[in-house]
């Protein structure tokens, strides 16, 4: 799914500090504003992954017109995608096994088929990913 939230971003010395008012526990920081949105990118789609995973309705964002922040603070938004997320940390492969007709597998290797890659597009393609 992709997501688009407003973060408040707090510039303190050094450091730049990031929150999400709309999701709980939802903050990072970086020592410059290219490291910061990145890390806030990184920390938002970790927690709506968590969030989607736990079966939890996912929050409305805020208007960003309705977000007052002070003289060392902005607003912007940032994106999460987490099925991209998923498929970028979570690419490690499980095994699975599965049964089929004696004659089937014989006509697929035959046949040169990939078992794996034919099941991964075959659930791709179900699942619409």
């Amino acid at each position: 799914m992709k997501y688009v939230y407003p973060a408040i971003f707090t510039r303190e010395d050094n450091v730049i500090y990031v929150n999400f008012p709309d999701i709980e526990n939802c903050f990072t920081d970086g020592h410059d504003l290219s490291q910061a949105l990145e890390n806030a990118q990184d920390v938002l789609s970790l927690t709506l992954c968590g969030i989607e995973d736990d079966g939890i309705a996912i929050p409305q964002p805020t208007a960003i017109e309705s977000i007052v922040v002070n003289d060392n603070q902005f607003v912007n938004f940032i994106q999460a995608d987490t099925v991209d997320y998923r498929r970028f940390y979570r690419a490690c492969s499980v095994r699975k096994s599965l049964t089929i007709p004696t004659w089937l597998n014989q006509k697929a290797e035959q046949s040169g088929i990939n078992f794996s890659q034919l099941l991964q597009e075959a659930l791709k393609k179900q699942l619409n990913v």
